[in-house]
């Protein structure tokens, strides 16, 4: 009887033991559930906040978009430079801090802003966001804000354009016209006509961006081949208008900035200069007294004093005068301009002001005698050439011809005249072409240069040559997270 009731008292003991166990187990169990459901908890509400922090750090950038915008679209160069040099611009030199939202605000952020370079398109804004919630967790986004350049397309054109077979071009191109093109390119094309009439091609209305290379493109409403054969990267058309509206209006500037420490100013004496480059950091400088209308070639020089000509640019016709860096060297006549340049960055001008039809009569410049060279091609070598009617190339220019730079023509247009049977190899254009009227370095006859390379230079989207126009707004070109 006795080990009968030891037996059950054993058997009720295990069954505690066996019970304690269980409830352990499963309390540890419903513990870790709660730690688990608490902690995802803690995380999401973590991740929210994280998140409204970051949601302030981009409503800083924003608001500095719209602040630029508001500030700056209407400005020309002289008032851009100014507002920048003020120091009066938000974030600039002090901290810019901002409740967000207005009337009811969660948190602030704070924006510090580093003003562009002389004559540079980056501004560069880092906007810090925090919640009152929880203001030591702090989230910082910088973006670079650029301002388009004239010098970011290989051509744009305000005309209706041709690029014949030969021509090989590495950018973006855009015409406010139509474009034929029966060369090849690697870039985007574009154009802000969805049709028109191609007056080297009778008959009726064709594509806003065509060509006539191997087979003709069909006629609209056709569907639009895609023609990788020409069009590498493709073409868009109609596109938004590239406005060469005011595209002088800042010539007055220059040259006052020319005149007033920012550059060099020449008069409109004789016909013009002619500028040679020196990769010694100076420019020889000769003042033209005659050339020839048809080829542009110059017949003789003035003296620096007394009277007389010469018969080259040397000697007592020759002046030499240190490069502006990032500055002017504005002619009040037209230029002829070779050489090379050296960790140098300069626009040159040509611009008579007071002539009332700068289309018919502005000054010009002539190039081709000599290629126009960077020693570097890494940024630190900028060239701009800016001519108030024409940038031509002369009759008797070099066969196999090379131009580093950006070129301007504000109401006349880059090419070659032509010359009846006057042939040549190749011309390059490393840089970029922005023409009011029709381009061109050949004709339908074969007459002029037989290839066109056109290669976009990189470096001009950050480095514009100095003073050169831009566009209206801001945008944004890089973004991250610090």
């Amino acid at each position: 009887m006795k080990s009968r009731i030891e037996k059950i008292k054993k058997k009720k003991g295990s069954a505690l033991a066996y019970g304690l166990v269980i409830m352990m187990a499963v309390s540890i169990i419903l513990v870790s559930i709660l730690q688990f459901v608490s902690s995802q908890v803690r995380l999401s509400i973590f991740t929210a906040e994280k998140e409204q922090t970051f949601q302030l750090a981009e409503a800083g950038v924003y608001f500095y978009r719209w602040y630029l915008a508001h500030e700056t679209e209407t400005l020309n160069s002289r008032q851009l430079n100014e507002f920048w040099a003020s120091g009066n611009a938000l974030g600039v030199g002090e901290v810019y801090e901002k409740d967000f939202p207005e009337g009811n605000p969660i948190g602030k952020y704070q924006i510090e802003v580093e003003a562009p370079e002389a004559n540079s398109t980056i501004v560069t804004v880092k906007s810090t966001g925090w919640t009152y919630k929880n203001p030591n967790s702090k989230r910082t986004v910088q973006v670079r804000f650029r301002k388009p350049s004239w010098s970011e397309y290989a051509v744009v054109a305000d005309a209706d354009i041709r690029f014949g077979e030969g021509t090989v071009i590495n950018g973006k191109i855009h015409s406010n016209g139509g474009i034929r093109f029966d060369g090849i390119t690697y870039n985007i094309i574009t154009s802000l006509k969805d049709t028109y009439d191609d007056l080297d091609h009778g008959g009726a209305d064709e594509f806003g961006v065509h060509t006539h290379k191997t087979t003709i493109d069909p006629l609209p409403p056709a569907s639009i081949p895609t023609r990788n054969d020409v069009f590498v990267a493709g073409r868009q058309f109609p596109v938004p208008e590239v406005s060469f509206t005011g595209f002088s209006e800042d010539n007055e500037f220059l040259k006052e900035e020319a005149q007033s420490g920012s550059g060099i100013y020449f008069d409109d004496t004789g016909e013009g200069r002619k500028i040679t480059l020196k990769t010694d950091g100076t420019f020889d400088v000769c003042t033209v007294n005659s050339f020839n209308t048809s080829t542009y070639a110059i017949s003789s020089y003035r003296r620096n004093t007394g009277g007389g000509t010469c018969s080259s640019c040397s000697g007592n016709c020759l002046k030499n005068y240190p490069i502006p860096n990032d500055g002017i060297i504005f002619v009040e006549d037209n230029v002829w301009i070779g050489g090379s340049v050296n960790d140098r960055k300069v626009t040159v001008v040509a611009s008579d002001n007071d002539i009332v039809n700068p289309a018919s009569y502005g000054k010009n410049i002539y190039i081709g005698q000599n290629n126009l060279l960077y020693s570097n091609y890494d940024g630190s070598d900028i060239i701009g050439l800016v001519a108030q009617r024409n940038i031509s190339v002369i009759f008797n220019s070099l066969s196999d011809l090379t131009i580093d730079g950006a070129l301007l023509a504000q109401n006349g247009r880059v090419g070659r005249d032509y010359y009846s049977g006057n042939y040549k190899n190749s011309i390059t254009v490393n840089g970029s072409i922005a023409t009011k009227l029709r381009y061109g370095f050949a004709y339908t006859d074969g007459t002029g240069y037989h290839d066109r390379i056109l290669n976009f230079d990189n470096n001009l989207l950050y480095y514009p040559p100095p003073y050169f126009p831009t566009g209206d707004a801001y945008a944004i070109d890089l973004w991250e997270e610090l």
